[in-house]
């Protein structure tokens, strides 16, 4: 068998070509790398601020493509003008200062009298008393600790002294925890402290036995925490079947350590799942991983709006009507990051800027106190053109940068979902962001750092269905520790069909008049 022939020697013009072309890819592949050890060094010590700084704007200011308006406008952070600068002007805000804050009217007063001096009381000309012609008035917020007592209970025992028909004892009031130590208060003041002010058990503890002598184990608290838990859950049921029956949703998802019983020593990391209304119900589902089980299974069959931030898990759930909507402030974070690497890439400046200009025009209309359909008119008019300009420059950069950049990743991750991204012009209750959904998620991320981990598999749902009571009275202004004072004691005798009763919007309707007479 004959040698297979060798390959011919290739032309030194040849070897030239392809050593050019690997040191090119190596540089190439270089940058990319040095674009991603400075981002991450970036978010780690850098500042976590997303505004454009003034070196950054004087760049726009070369853009053929942008007026001296806008460029003023984004230094100003004021909406910008429209697309015809011709047709309006825009507005500048006064420097003047707002002045002294006033003091909620509906906190209580209480009033306290300075006198004057003896001197001052006594007339110097002609000696006599002065006599009192009004008051000069200030006013302070001031605050009393808080002030543990003892909750005595007596209840009344009645007999007949004339026949022995037997003793009747007043019926004992409904309570969160029947024949617990500590009040109602106690209990919700600890679910308030670790959910809401993110304060642990331990510290809550320790607080205890410092300001009173009585010494709360933690195990008792998590109790306490669980019962609460537990009673909430058909509530926050409840609020997730008034969700998945309304016509918006924004959804997003933040990993939660739990503690495992299997003997690793080592957390599962479970996630928290989240789907809201912007100003509404606030429901947080617990799920040990992130799969696409979970969306499909809070979702169902769905068919309104879900705005996300385009994970994958959310492709293919809801109905097959569902319309699919994606968030602009990930987008724009995305192209800031290649801002943050490059503050002199024009490019990426004058993207980030055109992002703000959307955000101003749906800012303008939140200040107008516009409708969603005024909205809607106002972004048909002034954002429309600015999406269509977007496109074509992100479509010329593709040509132009690297694709591993950060400019060309995030310019590929927002034409991907394009679509998605512009169905806020087509529906007017959308909002151009997910960022209610995000910032809903903020306590959960500052509690963890506090309580750490949840307790077991078994806590998660409980501490979710805490999670979201506390959230949607954030969100819907209710004082959440009236709220549970008023709904949790006998609410594990509540029927079934009554329980929708008891979720924050209807108590808020139910209490209406009582907090408009507060407020």
């Amino acid at each position: 068998m004959s040698p297979s022939p060798s390959p011919p020697p290739r032309s030194e013009a040849a070897q030239i070509v392809l050593l050019t072309k690997e040191l090119a890819w190596s540089r190439l592949k270089i940058q990319a790398l040095e674009e991603r050890l400075r981002l991450e060094m970036i978010r780690k010590y850098g500042p976590k601020s997303e505004k454009l700084s003034d070196n950054q704007l004087q760049l726009l200011d070369l853009e053929p493509g942008v007026s001296t308006e806008e460029v003023e406008a984004e230094c100003r952070r004021e909406p910008l003008p429209a697309a015809s600068p011709a047709t309006t002007t825009t507005k500048s805000k006064s420097g003047k200062h707002p002045g002294r804050q006033e003091l909620p009217s509906h906190l209580p007063r209480v009033e306290r009298i300075v006198a004057c001096t003896p001197e001052q009381c006594i007339c110097k000309r002609c000696g006599k008393d002065k006599a009192v012609i009004g008051y000069e008035q200030s006013e302070q917020l001031d605050v009393e600790p808080a002030r543990y007592f003892v909750v005595v209970t007596r209840r009344e025992k009645r007999a007949c002294r004339s026949c022995a028909e037997g003793v009747s004892a007043a019926p004992l009031p409904e309570r969160i925890i029947d024949k617990s130590l500590v009040s109602d208060r106690v209990v919700i003041d600890t679910i308030v402290n670790k959910y809401s002010d993110h304060l642990p058990l331990y510290r809550q503890s320790a607080i205890l036995e410092r300001d009173t002598g009585i010494s709360i184990s933690r195990a008792t608290m998590d109790g306490w925490i669980m019962r609460v838990g537990e009673m909430l859950i058909p509530v926050v049921g409840a609020m997730g079947r008034e969700l998945v029956a309304g016509s918006y949703i924004q959804a997003d998802e933040t990993p939660v350590p739990v503690q495992m019983s299997d003997g690793r020593g080592k957390n599962h990391q479970a996630f928290l799942w989240q789907y809201g209304k912007p100003g509404g119900n606030v429901v947080f589902d617990f799920r040990m991983g992130r799969s696409r089980e979970g969306p499909v299974q809070f979702l169902g069959p769905y068919e309104g709006i879900l705005q996300t931030d385009g994970y994958a898990a959310y492709g293919r759930v809801g109905g097959s009507r569902m319309v699919h909507a994606a968030c602009w402030a990930h987008a724009r974070r995305k192209v800031f990051d290649a801002v943050k690497l490059n503050p002199e890439d024009r490019m990426a400046a004058q993207l980030v800027a055109r992002i703000d200009e959307l955000f101003a025009v749906d800012a303008e209309a939140r200040d107008a106190g516009m409708d969603h359909g005024a909205r809607h008119g106002l972004r048909g008019e002034r954002s429309r053109p600015l999406v269509e300009v977007m496109k074509k420059q992100m479509e010329a950069a593709l040509a132009v940068v690297l694709p591993a950049s950060a400019l060309g990743k995030a310019v590929n991750y927002t034409l991907s979902l394009w679509d998605k991204l512009t169905r806020f012009l087509e529906h007017p209750e959308l909002e151009l962001s997910n960022n209610s959904a995000e910032n809903s998620m903020r306590p959960v991320v500052l509690g963890r750092k506090n309580w750490i981990h949840f307790g077991s598999e078994q806590a998660g749902p409980k501490v979710a269905a805490i999670l979201s009571v506390v959230e949607t009275c954030r969100r819907l202004r209710l004082p959440v520790r009236e709220y549970l004072a008023c709904v949790l004691p006998g609410l594990g005798n509540v029927p079934v069909p009554r329980v929708p009763q008891y979720t924050p919007a209807a108590w808020a309707a139910s209490h209406s008049w009582k907090m408009n007479q507060e407020i």
